[in-house]
């Protein structure tokens, strides 16, 4: 029986991914050992990492966060070198070497650590979840008069993400495969629109222009994958579940 590590397995992608990966044996790498199966770890540091990855056949790298997912790819790829994984897994976030933000680049050095890495590897880029989407229009609407700043936004579905990232990880490593996002294009102002109609509210909006370097690869529309495989599942049927 194939044993997977999973990282992050208690977060949103991680929750999903778990089920997915059907009779494997699975391990959740998480801060705290909360069950059987559980091991408690600190990417940042590497503390707790040996016995989790030792005898796991593949593992699967999905913790993340503003800060750190370099460091913390570094300490996993050594302790995955260390323990002969066989296949290492990872999310990335499409447009990760154009996005000059701090994020994109964390996640494009971690990208190539992987590459470089002893262990073969299989890493797929995402587009930004529907949640994470509502998240950012729902704080923004709370204000009378919503600042929309002039990106736009290839939304993608956690569960098709996380279908294909069971695939992934079951089947042998592939390098970097095609860049999943959702089926449709969102300006900013259009995913407001969408949250204030179906949550019944009214606001005013006011466009802005983003500035500096980032800006300039937004307007050009950069941070988008338009040549992606693309889920099925829109942000308007994530609202009909969220709102009904």
């Amino acid at each position: 029986m194939t044993t997977i590590l999973v990282t992050g397995g208690t977060g949103t992608l991680g929750k999903l991914v778990v089920p997915a990966l059907g009779d494997a044996k699975v391990r959740v790498l998480s801060r705290k050992a909360n069950g059987p199966d559980r091991f408690a770890c600190d990417l940042m540091t590497g503390e707790g990492l040996a016995p989790a990855v030792d005898g796991a056949d593949v593992v699967v790298h999905l913790a993340g966060g503003p800060r750190g997912d370099d460091v913390a790819t570094a300490n996993l790829v050594r302790a995955a070198e260390r323990a002969g994984v066989g296949h290492l897994v990872f999310i990335s976030v499409i447009a990760a070497d154009a996005m000059p933000l701090g994020y994109f680049r964390r996640k494009h050095e971690a990208e190539k650590l992987l590459t470089a890495a002893d262990v073969p590897s299989t890493i797929l880029r995402a587009a930004q979840f529907h949640g994470l989407c509502l998240n950012a229009v729902r704080t923004v609407a709370k204000l009378p008069v919503v600042p929309v700043p002039a990106i736009n936004f290839q939304p993608v579905d956690a569960r098709e993400v996380a279908e294909r990232i069971a695939r992934l990880a079951l089947g042998a490593p592939a390098g970097r495969v095609r860049d999943l996002a959702g089926p449709k294009v969102y300006g900013m102002g259009e995913l407001v629109d969408k949250y204030v109609r179906a949550s019944g509210r009214r606001r005013l909006k006011m466009p802005m222009r983003v500035p500096g370097a980032a800006g300039k690869v937004y307007r050009a529309n950069g941070n988008l994958n338009l040549d992606a495989d693309t889920g099925t599942r829109t942000f308007e049927d994530y609202l009909a579940e969220q709102f009904g």
